[in-house]
């Protein structure tokens, strides 16, 4: 009983609940959230510490950044939602908050924008700097196993190049970005490779442009570090996919190349199993196997999850 209300009176303030329905968009760091709210740093410091005690949040660290992100407490999680439906979409602070989140989102798919299509031509590249991508290719192979599949989507699909390494896995295969410099990079590369089963598409991660439990395979191969809410883009997955389908998440383990941040436009510096579990539990997807390839500065890792 004190544990609960404990994490009522956390909640029971407007700042605080200011806070809450801006991490229920996705994970923020605390100078955004500062910007956002228009208060100093120590004041919101403060209420995220409450909101931490009250068990509303949780806090991560990543090199020199702080996430914050809502709980995933399952017996917390509920109360929370509960929470978020009851405050007023018509509230005006709130209304300014989100047009500031917006405001932050865009300046960050702008950078990203810029990046990419600077990139687009070195973008194969410029990855052989962080892991042989030979080795990555055919792990993600493997981990798919023998035999073929009706449909597959590669979001973030960047230059073609796993639809042109999967070509004959799929019967039709789709290819998603958002960069239009990636996507004529793309159709270039296809049509010299001769792969005629797999189209692109112009489409954003969170809102794919195809119809629901549609597809047998999805791909993430190093997108979701840009991503601002990976988790979002997984949910996203899993609505997409067929019952029994898979999804392949390809990206980094947790290290601390800052420079990828302001260099390369990368969003998180990796991600852990226990993170993409959870992910996968939220989603209703299901963590079925991890894959580890050293090789390169980074530690690459590959998390098969199947939609049960």
């Amino acid at each position: 009983m004190d544990r609960l209300l404990g994490t009522l009176k956390g909640a029971a303030e407007e700042t605080r609940l200011r806070i809450l329905a801006l991490l229920g968009q996705g994970e923020l760091t605390v100078s955004e959230l500062t910007q956002i709210l228009s208060q100093s740093q120590p004041r919101v410091s403060r209420h995220l510490k409450l909101l931490i005690e009250a068990n509303l949040l949780t806090r991560f660290r990543e090199g020199t950044w702080v996430f914050y992100r809502l709980t995933d407490a399952v017996k917390v999680r509920p109360l929370i939602n509960m929470i978020l439906a009851l405050i007023p979409d018509e509230d005006a602070d709130l209304a300014r908050d989100f047009e500031r989140l917006e405001g932050i989102r865009r300046d960050r798919a702008d950078q990203a924008k810029s990046y990419f299509a600077e990139n687009a031509a070195d973008w194969d590249n410029s990855r052989q700097l962080y892991v042989a991508e030979n080795v990555v290719e055919k792990a993600m192979l493997d981990v798919v196993g023998k035999g073929t599949v009706e449909s597959m989507l590669d979001v973030g699909t960047g230059t073609g190049r796993i639809l042109e390494v999967f070509k004959d896995k799929f019967n039709n295969g789709i290819g998603v970005d958002l960069s239009l410099d990636m996507l004529a990079v793309a159709r270039s590369n296809l049509s010299r490779a001769g792969v005629d089963n797999a189209v692109v598409r112009q489409g954003d991660m969170y809102d794919l442009p195809v119809l629901a439990a549609t597809q047998d395979l999805v791909v993430f191969h190093q997108v979701l570090h840009f991503a601002d809410d990976p988790l979002n883009a997984v949910r996203e997955a899993e609505r997409v996919l067929k019952t029994g389908g898979s999804a392949l998440l390809v990206d980094f383990a947790p290290h601390e190349l800052e420079y990828l941040r302001d260099d390369h436009a990368h969003r998180r510096l990796g991600f852990d199993d226990t993170e993409v579990s959870t992910w996968a539990r939220n989603a209703g997807l299901e963590l079925s196997s991890v894959k580890d390839l050293k090789g390169g500065k980074l530690l690459i890792k590959i998390w098969h999850l199947t939609k049960p």
